[in-house]
């Protein structure tokens, strides 16, 4: 199993909001690539960096931030926020970017998913943002009416390999994932998924990795590694 140290930038910064809240922010660095330097030296194998502005459609100098990650870093990252066309995705993989993750553009441009699935497959993810068994696009702002599973069972049509599973109601509340939830859509859609959501513990990561037989091949970890919960280190230890 795969273990993501999550890097989210807000306004240049690195930060972790609970449940998808810009009020709820809590700031963790000025310096996200320092904070990205750090994950690697401690280990990681990949790396888990979002830009929340451009998912939320805000304007920002993150981009520029995740270049200058995609340079300084010799490990793989996979990278999401706000990628709506063709033109930025390429740019993000000729830039660096290892894995770009689609997420409201996999809903709202359905003819701009096919295409990339045509094209990059093997070097994308489409992003499953869910609230209460619906996903939920533009930044967690809007809730559509459209089933998760269902929703992962269409993609695996279409050729998507891989999916990033996320319960906004766990995301940054240190409360334990959705295993339920988790394993339900990794075996009903028979994609690869890497599982995103309420990591507080070791023992979390333990039982997530119980999922690896039913196609669960990572683990995004955010607010437990920031706040101490764990280390780095031990993290990579339990998967």
């Amino acid at each position: 199993m795969i273990i993501f140290p999550a890097i989210d930038m807000r306004q240049g910064r690195c930060v972790r909001l609970l449940q998808g809240r810009v009020e709820a922010e809590t700031v963790y660095g000025d310096d996200p690539v320092g904070v990205a330097l750090q994950w690697e030296r401690q280990g990681a194998q990949w790396l888990h960096l979002v830009d929340l502005d451009g998912a939320m459609d805000i304007s920002s100098h993150n981009r520029d931030l995740a270049r200058k990650i995609f340079e300084a870093l010799t490990i793989p990252i996979q990278f999401g926020g706000g990628v709506r066309n063709l033109k930025t995705l390429e740019g993000l993989l000729e830039t660096g970017a290892n894995r770009v993750i689609l997420g409201t553009a996999a809903v709202e441009d359905p003819a701009f998913m096919r295409l990339a699935l045509a094209q990059y497959a093997d070097r994308l993810a489409i992003g499953i943002d869910v609230r209460s068994g619906r996903v939920a696009t533009r930044g967690w702002n809007q809730t559509e009416g459209l089933d998760a599973v269902q929703f992962a069972r269409a993609l695996a049509d279409l050729g998507a390999q891989r999916i990033v599973y996320t319960d906004i109601f766990r995301d940054g509340m240190l409360s334990g994932p959705n295993l339920t939830a988790t394993r339900r859509i990794a075996e009903e859609s028979t994609l690869k998924v890497i599982a995103s959501g309420g990591i507080s513990c070791l023992e979390d990561l333990i039982q997530v990795k119980q999922l690896e037989s039913c196609g669960v091949e990572g683990v995004i970890v955010g607010k437990a590694l920031y706040e101490g919960k764990f280390s780095l280190m031990q993290a990579l230890e339990c998967a």
